[in-house]
Parts: C-alpha cells; structure tokens; sequence
C-alpha cells in the first residue's frame, strides 16, 4: 500500500469524526450533574446555565480550532499560545496549570470511583475515607507502574470506554424521559424561593464551575482535523459533536428534575445519576449506572495521566520547564514526568481527606486551575485576529467575535469561581514556579525579568492569602 492509500485508509467520514469528537468530551463529570446543579438552581437557572456554557465553550472550541490552522507552528500544546503571546512565564503558567489541573481531574475520578463502590462498601464513604484515598493511592501507583511498561494506547480499550460512557448514560435519558412527572418537574422550577433575575444570576453563576469541568477537553476536538476527508468537515463535526455532548448533559440535568424533588436530588451521594436512576427502576439502576461509570472513569483515567505527563515531557523538550522531565525510560514513556504527575494526584487524595464534599471540591478546583490557560489562549486568538499585519492578513471579522465571545466568558468564569477557588488555584501555581527557576538557571539566563517579578509577587501574595483564609477557616474545603 503507498503512503497516499495508506493516508485515505485512515481518513474518517463526517459521522466517525463527529463520533471521535463525542468521545473524546463525554467523562466522569455527567455522572455527577444531578446533585451539582440540584445544589445550585433549579430548572429555569439549569437552562440558562447551558446555554451560556454551551455559546462559551463553543466559542472556546472555535478559538482552538482556529489557532490550530492560523499557528500550526505552535503544536507544543495548549500553553504554547500563552507564550506566544503573552511571553515565557505567563506560558509557563500556562503549562503548569493545565498539568495540575488534569491531575487535580484524576483525583476526582478516585474520589467518585470509591464513592461509587461506598454504597456496598461502608468504609470507602463517599470517596475521601482514609480507607480511601490509601486505596486511591495504590491504584494510582499501579497505573503509573502499568504505563511505564509502554501501554500508552490500547484501541480495544478506548472502543470499551466509549461504549460503557454512552450506554448507561443514553439509557438514564430514554427512561427518565419516558417517566417524568410533570408535578415534580414544574415544582422545581424555581431554584428558590425568590423569583428574581438577581437571584437566577446567582444560581447561573454557582453552576459555572460545574459546567467548565464536563466540557473540559473541548478543545481536543481540533486535533482530529488531520484525520478529515475534507476540510470542511472539521467545522461540522465539532458543531455537531459539541452539540451532541451538549444536549446529552442538559438532558441528563433536567430530566432528573422530573424524577425528585429539588431538595432530594442534592442530597444525593456521588455519583448522583446512580440514585436518580435507583429512584425511577430499583436498584438494578444504580448498578447499571455504577458498572458503566468505573469502566469509564478508569479508561479516562489512564488517558489523562498520560496527557498530564505529556504536558510536563513537551514544555520540558521545549525549555520551558526543567531538564529532567525529558527523561525517558527504554519504552519512550516520559518517565520523570509521570513520577511528578502521580505524586501530585497522590497529594491531592491526601487533602481529600480533609474535605466535606471531596468530588466538588476536586470538581470545581480542576476546573478553576483550567481556566488561566484558557484564559491566556483566548486571549491571544484575540490579539493576533485585531492585528494588522502582513503576516496576519488583516484583521478577520467573524476570528475577531468569536475570540472575544470566548475572552469574556473566559474572564466570566473565573469571577464566576470566585476568590475562594482563585486563591485556592495560586496556592497550587505559587510553588509550582520552582521548576521555572530551575529552566531558567539551567540556561544561564536571568530568572525573572521586571514584568515577570511583578507577576511571580502577584501569585506568591495571593498563595499566601489562600493559605491564610484556610487556616482561619474563611476558606472550607
């Protein structure tokens, strides 16, 4: 076979692509939606919440995508448009955020995995037990042990991984649809008792965080494009995987509306799509949401640890981050990163402990780490797309209104999170700057320039400012 059949033999038609796109977005975090959003609103403020999730993170999908085809010399990664345009220690932030928050992602993938196995075993809890996380934490270093002997891609995993995402959850959908009570559901209309627009503002604004954690990956959808038969069908297949995935989780959301009360969904344990499905069919529901769930989790799992390691391994052999973490093992796995990668998620487990709602907490602290590199990337799509230059061909109109959709909600979404999670985040970038000095003296360069200094002060001031509201208790956990 030449190289040209072989290149259309690996080509994909529209409804593959748009299937790879769904894939790649659907995770834990479905699993959990009718306890979070019960927690923060009702119906109304539900419907709203997905609609400015799903115009943000659209906007965020078409940022990357554009990037991808305007910069397709930045393949580095995410945190390669933050240095480009922003400059070496705000890429570097960007670098480190993105990699804390895949592994801050994979602790609450424990966290739900052991609150899923809590209902037949007691001493697990809901996920955040010492019994717990000392069972997390061999599990963590028994995938890093099984991903450093060379298992980096198993196609026959992925293919039960995708299976065990989407049935359970297409099949909470169908019967929950099939048994809504009209009662209930416009009994939870209202997600409290003042029917305000400045009270629906806040309700919107709690369930941010929530929605920034089922869409994270949104813009893995662009690294498909070199798979297309035709480039136009890379344009589709994300609106139409986007959209999929959207209708799936705002199904998911609402229909659990009309199976329970307000007030009972959110007292609900993780993942709460077990009990919502046990209220409707027995117990059988819970057990076919809970098998699903853990194949699912687990597959994830060893996918993100794999992407969080390679973020450290890829900023390395581009001299962002340390020399070490491009150490290599025999089979081409990034070893020394991967060591950094599982001992974050170990520590992480560690606080769990410490927490009163574990899976939300390691929820809402993922998401809000996320969004300084998506911030920074949205940022940059912004500044090439006002540029007029001649390597830049003009300002473009429509680059210009997407990236400006996406900056604002971006900006949103960390008012959105609060200082608590802001303070919460720099606690985690503060001292993750070491490992900037240490590129930096490795080179011979100068640390900081005046501009980054500024900035290093900025993160150390508000790390401490963290630590201080969590040891006065201002700051729970």
């Amino acid at each position: 076979m030449t190289v040209t059949e072989t290149r259309k033999a690996q080509q994909m038609p529209l409804p593959t692509l748009t299937a790879m796109v769904v894939g790649s977005m659907v995770g834990a975090g479905v699993f959990s939606l009718p306890r979070n959003f019960a927690q923060a609103t009702g119906v109304l403020g539900a419907v709203v919440a997905w609609l400015v999730a799903g115009v943000g993170m659209l906007m965020l999908a078409f940022v990357f995508q554009a990037l991808a085809v305007r910069r397709p010399e930045l393949d580095a990664g995410v945190y390669a448009y933050a240095k480009a345009g922003f400059g070496e220690f705000p890429g570097f932030f960007s670098a480190f955020g993105y990699w804390a928050s895949a592994c801050v992602g994979n602790v609450s993938y424990w966290v739900l995995i052991k609150s899923t196995l809590g209902t037949v075993l007691p001493g697990l809890g809901e996920g955040n037990t010492v019994l717990a996380v000392a069972v997390s934490a061999l599990g963590v270093w028994a995938f890093h042990y099984t991903i450093t002997r060379g298992v980096k891609e198993a196609a026959s995993i992925n293919r039960v991984v995708t299976v065990a995402k989407l049935v359970p959850i297409l099949t909470f959908v169908v019967i929950l649809a099939a048994t809504l009570r009209a009662d209930v559901f416009s009994a939870n209309f209202w997600g409290g008792s003042e029917a305000s627009a400045g009270a629906l503002f806040e309700q919107v604004r709690s369930t941010m965080l929530v929605t920034v954690f089922v869409f994270l990956g949104v813009e893995g959808a662009s690294v498909y494009s070199r798979y297309a038969r035709r480039r136009t069908d890379v344009g589709r297949a994300t609106v139409l995987g986007f959209l999929s995935v959207l209708a799936l989780f705002a199904s998911v959301t609402l229909l659990s509306y009309g199976a329970a009360t307000k007030e009972d969904l959110a007292g609900l344990r993780q993942p709460s799509m077990m009990g919502v499905l046990e209220s409707v069919v027995g117990t059988w529901g819970s057990v076919f949401i809970g098998v699903g769930l853990i194949v699912s989790v687990l597959g994830a799992y060893l996918a993100w640890t794999l992407m969080a390691a390679e973020v450290l391994f890829v900023a390395a052999k581009d001299d962002d981050m340390p020399r070490f973490l491009k150490r290599e093992n025999r089979r081409g796995v990034p070893v020394a990163a991967l060591v950094m990668t599982s001992t974050l998620i170990t520590a992480v487990l560690v606080v769990t402990v410490f927490s009163e709602d574990a899976f939300t907490f390691t929820l809402k602290l993922c998401s809000s780490l996320s969004l300084i590199p998506y911030l920074l990337a949205a940022g940059y799509a912004l500044r090439i797309g006002v540029r007029d230059d001649a390597d830049d061909r003009g300002p473009r109109g429509r680059e210009v209104a997407v990236a400006a959709v996406a900056t604002a909600y971006t900006a949103f979404l960390i008012f959105a999170a609060g200082v608590e999670f802001l303070l919460l985040s720099f606690i985690v970038y503060a001292p993750g700057t070491v490992l900037f000095v240490m590129a930096r003296r490795e080179r011979g360069r100068r640390v900081f320039s005046t501009a980054e200094l500024a900035l290093f002060a900025l993160a150390v001031v508000l790390a401490v400012l963290g630590v201080l509201g969590l040891a006065t208790g201002l700051i729970v956990i």
